[in-house]
């Protein structure tokens, strides 16, 4: 299933894609596609609706984030052999973490806001899991049971804020606009492995980063297992997986996002999103 909210910010309603990409209102069956909705007894449930006899969404409304009522926004930092390497960075032994706050969260063709004074804003196309079944101290062999499905994610850093500022990297992640998450949310039933996808993104046009998640340090299931070791891991937290080698930073010389821009991300079998950079008011 292809999962969707649809509607201005703060009125998101729950959609469903169905197989020729029309939009079906299913707000008469769920209020969101957040908390126990992610549960797999609870999508099982969905799987089982009349889709062509649900009401029809006409128009291009509104995207919202693919899922709502965020409780964790959790993120893993060099987990591409290949971004650590442009960066120049080491390979992490363990997982690298740092939480974006919700607060980031917005649709994925909202317009992006670069902060006041910044001058280091990035891009990183990343794949995104939605914990579906919680827990603690999840095995590999069982972590992927825990996924509710899979979506694309746009962890837009702020790299003067990240490296430069002191500190942990959280405050050059978590600006508003700075998580756009979506267009949909596929359930993992439909990803046969999430350690073959490509994912790319540009900027105006132009292609900076073209990957596949094969190359990931730490699979989808290490890194769900490692971080319920330190946090039960609960429905609808979102983790963002890391990204491929191209990011501004790692350009000769570096290129950073300006106002004006348009990004255009996605990964295979999961869509695309497209957002606007706009400059911070004053």
């Amino acid at each position: 299933m292809k999962l969707v909210r649809i509607g201005e910010p703060g009125q998101e309603r729950p959609a469903i894609v169905d197989e020729t990409g029309v939009l079906r209102d299913i707000s008469g069956y769920v209020d969101d596609i957040a908390g126990e909705v992610l549960l797999p007894q609870s999508l099982e449930k969905l799987r089982h609706l009349p889709v062509h006899s649900l009401p029809k969404i006409d128009g291009t409304p509104r995207i919202g984030a693919c899922v709502g009522r965020i409780g964790k926004f959790i993120c893993i930092g060099l987990n591409y052999a290949d971004h650590a390497a442009e960066t120049g960075a080491a390979i992490p032994a363990e997982p690298v973490v740092f939480s974006k706050w919700t607060s980031s969260v917005v649709g994925p063709n909202d317009a992006v806001r670069i902060p006041r004074g910044s001058v280091k804003t990035d891009w990183e196309v990343e794949l995104g899991v939605v914990i579906g079944k919680g827990g603690s101290y999840i095995s590999e062999d069982d972590a992927l049971d825990h996924v509710a499905g899979y979506c694309v994610i746009n962890d837009i850093s702020e790299r003067e804020y990240q490296l430069e500022r002191g500190g942990t990297w959280d405050k050059g992640k978590g600006c508003d606009t700075f998580g756009p998450i979506g267009p949909w949310l596929v359930t993992a039933d439909e990803i046969a492995d999430p350690q073959q996808l490509n994912l790319w993104l540009e900027v105006d046009g132009h292609r900076y980063q073209n990957g596949n998640t094969r190359t990931m340090i730490f699979t989808v299931a290490q890194i769900i297992s490692y971080l319920s070791r330190f946090m039960s891991l609960q429905p609808g937290d979102v983790i963002s997986t890391g990204t491929p080698p191209g990011v501004g930073l790692g350009q000769t010389p570096p290129v950073y996002l300006r106002a004006g821009q348009t990004m255009r991300l996605g990964i295979e079998g999961l869509g695309e999103q497209r957002q606007t950079t706009v400059g911070e008011s004053l």
